[in-house]
């Protein structure tokens, strides 16, 4: 366990801010504002010192340390909480898991639902499992995220429809697992999905990506990834690729394995045939008894390895900051 800092040590530097360590525990039964010890994530968040530059310029870090149990809380990460790094102190992203059951019923809307709802840039989180237990009750977000330049690795979203809100910003997560029924991965962030696992727990749309133009440069790619299904084998077909929220979705499968629940047309236009000459859709050395390239709806593409280029994280997540995510990812534990 990384060794946890002082709050005032490590606000009495010389005047240079430091990253900062917070520990988070069922033990601990109190929160004093002062210390850096909290037995909830939400008090942390609240009462963490903020993390400015350091010495070397680079922005510092507020790492919230999260010792293993099961967290029944709701979490705001809010636009001023930047270079938030979240970490499971367990042996595996089961041992932290951060829960809460609210469907869109419930609570008034589906963008009440979230367990978690992240909007400060920078955000990261390692080795942790974020859920939403309403079930098949219609729907219920896990992970709201807004946070541009955010990175997830080793962790597992789960839940049924609508289970992860990738919504803004460039967006990486990386050897992570996500599970859901129906248009479990939306919005219309900048997102990779590098080597991890979507598990369909019911027939539904993997995707439901909402570009809204032609001139942005959002999208999702699935690369060197794995889609999987829990699905009854009576159910044919019952699983699609992608489907339209907005008029110009964006979505890539790269060397991707699919099952062979998938459905053969692979991509569906969400009732509006104008659709089809607007969302970009399309796979690149799909594997798998899922992978059927001339069964697939003709207004999909099949790329050449040179036409994935531009969809590699390097690339497609880089902007104008020239972001390596890969790089950063490694940095994580």
């Amino acid at each position: 366990m990384r060794f946890v800092l002082p709050l005032l040590l490590a606000l009495s530097l010389c005047g240079h801010a430091q990253d900062v360590h917070v520990r988070v525990s069922h033990d601990v039964k109190t929160g004093i504002e002062g210390t850096t010890e909290f037995p909830t994530i939400q008090m942390a968040m609240d009462h963490h010192p903020f993390a400015g530059p350091g010495k070397d310029g680079r922005p510092a870090r507020v790492y919230i340390e999260i010792a293993p149990g099961t967290y029944h809380e709701r979490v705001i990460v809010t636009q001023n909480h930047s270079n938030i790094t979240f970490i499971g102190m367990g042996k595996s992203p089961e041992d932290v898991i951060i829960t809460n059951s609210l469907n869109a019923k419930q609570a008034g809307g589906t963008f009440f639902t979230e367990t978690i709802e992240i909007n400060g840039p920078g955000f990261e989180a390692d080795n942790i499992t974020f859920e939403n237990t309403a079930g098949n009750t219609g729907q219920a977000v896990a992970v709201a995220n807004r946070s541009d330049r955010s990175i997830f690795k080793h962790c597992r979203f789960l839940g049924h429809q609508d289970t992860l809100f990738a919504d803004y910003g460039s967006q990486y997560y990386v050897d992570s697992y996500i599970e859901g029924g129906v248009d479990f991965i939306f919005g219309n962030a900048t997102a990779v999905f590098d080597h991890t696992e979507l598990h369909a727990n019911g027939p539904g749309f993997l995707t439901a990506q909402s570009r809204t133009s032609a001139d942005q440069t959002t999208g999702y790619v699935i690369l060197n990834s794995k889609v999987t299904s829990g699905l009854d084998p009576s159910i044919q077909g019952g699983i699609g690729l992608g489907r339209p929220w907005r008029p110009y979705s964006r979505v890539v499968y790269i060397k991707t394995e699919l099952p062979s629940d998938i459905n053969p047309a692979g991509w569906n236009n969400w009732g509006k045939t104008s659709n089809e000459q607007t969302a970009f859709y399309a796979e690149s050395n799909s594997t798998g008894p899922g992978a059927n390239p001339a069964a697939r709806v003709p207004w999909s593409h099949q790329l050449t390895s040179a036409q994935t280029k531009q969809f590699l994280p390097a690339n497609f997540l880089s902007g104008k900051d020239r972001w390596n995510p890969e790089a950063d990812a490694k940095k994580l534990p």
